[in-house]
């Protein structure tokens, strides 16, 4: 797991080949007016998700992992408190992996609890459970889903 802010997007460019293209779609794309839902960038090996919503409850939380995808969750306003555990780590999902939905959901409590601000950025890889959306507060982000191979 990653978090930072997107002007250090650079450092982590050749950590994946799809990673430059996906920041540079952060950096470029006029997130504030874009409308929510999905947005092509490379087919289905890069996409992004815009959504904005409130959030649920620490106690609601459940964690996610997914397999064919990492996530770089980008927060465009407000600010996103989320949960992270090693998937090695967790019991048996409570619901188990959706290959279409790409996710597995786990009833574990989470590690840490991190805030993460408007300009900042998670990356989740395939171990990495995660939780987020645990906020009261409205929440605009994108989720970039990057293919893992």
């Amino acid at each position: 797991m990653i978090l930072d802010k997107l002007p250090n997007a650079p450092r982590y460019y050749t950590l994946h080949p799809l990673f430059q293209e996906a920041f540079r779609f952060l950096q470029e794309a006029d997130l504030q007016n874009l409308p929510t839902g999905k947005h092509s960038i490379k087919g289905e090996e890069l996409f992004a998700i815009l959504s904005e919503a409130t959030g649920i409850t620490e106690q609601d939380a459940k964690l996610e992992v997914h397999r064919k995808y990492i996530d770089i969750q980008y927060i465009v306003s407000g600010t996103d408190h989320m949960g992270w555990k090693d998937l090695a780590q967790c019991a048996v999902p409570s619901n188990p992996y959706n290959e279409v939905r790409d996710a597995a959901f786990f009833s574990d409590k989470t590690s840490s609890w991190f805030d993460v601000p408007a300009g900042s950025f998670t990356i989740f890889y395939p171990d990495d459970a995660h939780a987020a959306m645990i906020t009261e507060e409205k929440v605009r982000k994108v989720v970039l889903k990057v293919a893992v191979g």
